[in-house]
């Protein structure tokens, strides 16, 4: 084992625990590592793989390959003094000329508890499937379909004088004519739906925005009248709204109300998630759920469950937002990282006989990979392997 000193000075558990997701509290802390260390991300995930690798080879040929690739990538690098600075400053100096030294000893303790080897990757490139995209139906308020991604730029219908076009860059946006009044108006209700595999953005009649995931629809009136802005969601969908302090916005999703003046926030109401969240990035919110009421500040998560409603503020925003800014982020379930991939993917998912749906899962994937290269990135952890026949993934161990 490794000098006591010189484990803390490495963290060395902690960043197993995080290489390998198997201690949440140790993926949370290296998670919010890089995201105060953005211009190392690079370098940690290469290191993380080879970690993941060289624990997992079971030929020593291969283990000998990888460790010598790993001391070709940390030699010189400054990336150990970094990660020890923040606990144990004093060690700087030590940490600079022991990287590669300490770097070994961690692989030699890694290599006695990785728990299991990789098995072959059964994975069929011929197999890959596309990931999601841009793509919705937009229903109009006379029941007439439209389909977003087919349709050209410019005005697509015109609905009690409120112009609906499709912008240059794959937004929905409302345009009220010059001179028109609420009097003119008879405003009725449109419906945007992102489908498995899809995503979508709006910019509804107020200004304000929204972004739509996968599986997720937001009904809305053409024009907002009256003392208040009110749309339904189902699934979910990143908002940003415009300010607006007489008309209050309210987004309605399985019976709670989410009211705000202006704001950025996220709900996540996916039917068949048990918990259904709502996120807080800026301003405030009030959400009301079946007799319940309280005012969020930034940072705070209401989660709606059977169990009642808890807020609390022990969460990642970065995990969060992945969805919308390209990329997931997991430190989660495999049952809930599956069910977020078989949304964007369009992909129904099986378990094996002998595979823990509650397996917990750190990391990050790119949005935009084909299945099969984010799969492969899962499968390095050496707890699941999977299988690709058409449209379904089985999940095996």
């Amino acid at each position: 084992m490794l000098d006591k000193d010189l484990a803390y000075l490495l963290h060395e558990e902690s960043f197993l625990n995080y290489c390998f997701g198997r201690n949440d509290d140790d993926v949370r802390y290296w998670n919010k590592w890089l995201a105060d260390h953005p211009e190392e991300e690079m370098r940690i995930e290469e290191l993380r793989r080879t970690v993941i690798m060289l624990g997992n080879a079971s030929h020593k040929r291969l283990r000998d390959k990888h460790f010598e690739e790993l001391q070709q990538k940390i030699a010189g690098s400054n990336i150990i003094p970094l990660i020890a600075k923040k606990k144990r400053s004093i060690w700087k100096p030590v940490m600079a000329a022991a990287s590669v030294i300490i770097v070994v000893s961690t692989i030699a303790v890694l290599f006695r508890q990785a728990s299991k080897p990789v098995k072959s990757n059964t994975i069929a490139q011929k197999n890959d499937i596309r990931p999601g995209s841009n793509k919705a139906v937009l229903t109009l308020a006379n029941g007439q379909k439209i389909t977003l991604t087919d349709s050209v730029n410019g005005q697509i219908a015109v609905q009690a004088n409120v112009k609906i076009a499709k912008t240059a860059n794959g937004q929905i946006a409302y345009e009220l004519p010059n001179g028109v009044t609420d009097d003119d108006l008879a405003p009725g209700y449109n419906t945007i739906e992102a489908p498995t595999g899809g995503q979508w953005q709006v910019i509804l009649p107020d200004q304000s925005r929204v972004w739509l995931n996968a599986k997720s629809s937001l009904t809305y009136p053409t024009y907002f009248t009256g003392n208040e802005r009110k749309v339904q969601l189902k699934g979910e969908a990143y908002f940003e709204v415009a300010h607006n302090a007489k008309m209050p916005f309210k987004v309605s999703s399985r019976g709670q109300t989410v009211e705000v003046l202006g704001t950025h926030f996220d709900i996540m109401a996916y039917d068949d998630d048990e918990i259904m969240k709502t996120t807080l990035l800026e301003g405030s919110v009030k959400i009301s759920n079946n007799g319940y009421s309280r005012i969020l500040i930034p940072g705070e998560q209401a989660q709606v469950s059977d169990a009642g409603t808890k807020v609390t503020n022990d969460i990642d925003l970065e995990d969060v937002m992945a969805w919308k800014n390209g990329y997931f982020k997991f430190n989660d379930s495999l049952e809930n990282v599956m069910r977020k991939i078989s949304r964007w993917y369009n992909i129904d998912i099986k378990y094996a006989n002998n595979v823990d749906p509650s397996l917990r899962f750190g990391g990050k994937i790119s949005r935009y990979k084909n299945l099969s290269s984010a799969l492969k990135i899962m499968e390095l952890t050496g707890n699941v392997h999977f299988k690709i026949e058409g449209r379904r993934v089985t999940v095996m161990q």
